[in-house]
Parts: C-alpha cells; structure tokens; sequence
C-alpha cells in the first residue's frame, strides 16, 4: 500500500496507538493469526481507553477529524425538534439519542424545545465513550431532561435519532477470487517483510460463510476482484431498534419513530459492478484515505450504509418503513428555510454564516444529496410533506 503523507501524532497520541495496535497483535495471535475485519475495526474505534471513541483524542469539528450537520449549524437539531413537536403527538415526549457526539445536536434540539414550547420530558443519550460523556455532560448541564445510558434500554417509546451511526458500525470485508468468494481478515507480515522491523498488519484471506453474501444483490454476478463490505453489527442494530419500539408500544400503546441520518446507498447502487473497491474509508485530521491500518485509534474507519440492509432488518422486526429521502429533502420538507428566515438577513454577521451552512446542508454538490434519511417505525404517520419526495421504492 502506498505510504501516507499525513500530519504527525502528538506522542502521547502516537503512544496510545502503539499501546493498541500490541492489544490487537495480541488478539491477533490468541486467534490463530487471524481475527474478521470487523473485530479489527470494533477494536480500533472501542477499545476501552485507547479505540477512537473511547480515548481522550478530539473527534468533532475543525481540531477534530470530521464535522458533522450537527457542529455546522444550529438549525439541524431545531429542525428536528420542529419534526418532533409533531411525532410527540403519536408517541412519549421522548427522545433517544445514539452516538451523540459533542452533545451540539441535543443542545440545539433541546434550544428550540424552549424556544418554541415543545414539551418534551426525557432526552436519553446512549454513549459508549466516556470522554464524549464528559464533553456532553458539560455542555447540556442546563437542561435537566438528559438522561446517560451506556445500552440500549428494553423498551421504549417515542423519537429515536442516529445522526452518522450506522456508518461507524464495524463492517466484514469480502472479496470475490478466482476460487468463488472469501472474507478480508486481519493478519500479521512477518518481521523484516517488505523492509519492516516489526509486525505489520495486512488483509488476509479466508474462505467465506455463504450466509455473510446474502446481503449482496447478485453476487456471483460480480466480477473478480471485487471488494466490499457487509454489515452485521449495523443489521443487528436494527433489529435490536425494533425489539425495543416494539416492547415500548406494548408497555405503553404509543407508537414511535426511528430517523437514522448517514452517506448511504440502496443495495443495487451500493454493490454496482464499478463500486469494485467498496467504500470503507478513514478520515484523519480532515484528511480522507484508504488505508484502515495507519495509527489505529487516532482515525476514524467509516464505511457507507447499505440502507436496503437497514429497511430489510426493520421490517423482519416488525417496525414500519416509513420514509427514505435525500438529507436535503428530508430538512427542507421538515422547514429548515422557515428556521432561517426568523434571523433577519440585515444582521449580515449573524445571518450569512446560517445561510452558507443550510447551503452545505442542503445542496446536492455539498451533503444535501450524499447524505440519505431512513425513517422507520411504529404507530406514526409522518407529516404529508415528508412523503412528497419519498424513495422508498428504490430500496
């Protein structure tokens, strides 16, 4: 693979990924000399103390790696809660909030419940990473309704929210060979290999359960050399969404809804005979490569959601699908424009900054048409304008 030209690791960082990358050559060694891709990954971000997540290291905006719709602008989250005023009206004035970051879009969200009258009497957050914990904790101190979670709680009812969830679920890598299908594990090179004075990690082959290919269209229409990704973790996700709304329905005859927010395809665009190389990509200090293996636990490793995979998974769990649509659908429907328009454009320095990031939002050359929204769930209907650009037919 070729070498990366990326920013340098402060040491105490650069310690830390070395401190992983022996637990992972550890594990790697108590497994025969191999472990699945996606316990590689799971390893890399949630490792207690050391994985992405679960460290000290600052993910979030321009210090971070990434920036999310939630630290651009404030009108995400008070679309949202706009979205939920009306969802309220079927459910429990409950939120659920999975991979909540920063705590920017609570914060925001629970902003416009004041502003607008919104009653809403819980906010849970399920947060894995206690250093995002404290980041929260201290920016939603004044908001009484927030309650911490480290699971997914029995049953539940009300609005569920994943903003970039689901694409920082670990994923299994396949490849099909001249001798049929097999799965991209982790390995290790041998000492001196390729010049190198230590362990390397590499891909390795195995041969493939054929139950892992069923979420791909066609498979063995693909050509050879074609690389990509499956999603357990994130379709048991879904099903555990399910069990949940469903137990909370039966506990308390309320409906709920689920809005996940990802970069995403359907599964006939996702597994395209040209996507040959998959989509798993990592992001480090707001730079973009390929390669899952550099300073494991200062990265984050991404792969887009197979929203088909997703719909299927909640269906089987007995949840409606409701809506599917681009972000930029999904926020202007749900009034994102009329959240703009309450600041008056003469406040030029207060006015643009909002402007240019719904621009970012929303455009399709920007997040607005990258970006998809899945809504699904149980005993709602959602407002008339959401349906008005519905995709659902394409998953």
């Amino acid at each position: 693979m070729q070498k990366l030209s990326l920013p340098l690791p402060a040491p105490d960082a650069l310690a830390a990924s070395l401190a992983l990358q022996h637990l992972i050559i550890d594990e790697i060694h108590q497994h025969q000399g191999w472990i699945p891709f996606s316990r590689y990954m799971e390893l890399a971000l949630y490792a207690p103390d050391l994985g992405y997540y679960s460290g000290g290291a600052t993910k979030l905006g321009k210090d971070g790696d990434f920036t999310t719709a939630p630290e651009m602008s404030p009108l995400f989250g008070a679309t949202l809660a706009n979205l939920a005023a009306n969802i309220f009206t079927q459910t429990s004035a409950q939120v659920m909030e999975f991979g909540a970051g920063t705590g920017k879009l609570a914060r925001d969200f629970l902003t416009e419940c004041q502003f607008s009258g919104i009653t809403i009497d819980r906010y849970f957050i399920v947060e894995l990473s206690g250093e995002l914990r404290a980041r929260q904790e201290d920016l939603l101190q004044d908001f009484p309704q927030v309650t911490w979670l480290q699971e997914m709680p029995v049953s539940f009812s009300g609005l569920v929210i994943g903003n970039e969830v689901l694409d920082a679920m670990p994923v299994d890598l396949v490849m099909k060979t001249e001798q049929g299908w097999c799965e991209l594990g982790v390995a290790l090179a041998d000492a001196g290999a390729d010049g190198e004075t230590g362990p390397r990690l590499l891909y390795r082959e195995r041969a493939c359960d054929p139950a892992r290919l069923a979420q791909i269209p066609e498979a063995e229409e693909l050509p050879q050399a074609y690389m990509t990704e499956v999603h357990a973790v994130a379709t048991g996700f879904m099903h555990s969404l399910a069990r949940m709304l469903k137990a909370g329905q039966t506990e308390s005859g309320r409906g709920s809804a689920a809005i996940l927010i990802d970069y995403g395809f359907p599964a006939n665009e996702y597994y395209h005979p040209q996507r040959n190389e998959g989509t798993l990509m990592c992001h480090y200090r707001h730079h973009s490569h390929p390669d899952p293996f550099y300073l494991p636990g200062l990265q984050d490793i991404t792969a887009h959601v197979d929203f088909t995979a997703m719909a299927k998974a909640a269906l089987a769990g007995g949840l409606d699908l409701l809506s599917y649509t681009s972000q930029a659908a999904f926020l202007l429907e749900s009034g994102i424009a009329n959240l703009l328009a309450r600041q008056s454009p003469e406040q030029v320095m207060a006015y643009l900054p909002q402007a240019n990031a719904l621009q970012k939002l929303v455009s399709p050359a920007e997040m607005g048409e990258l970006f998809k929204v899945l809504v699904v769930g149980n005993g709602v209907d959602l407002p008339d304008g959401l349906l008005r650009h519905d995709r659902c037919h394409r998953l």
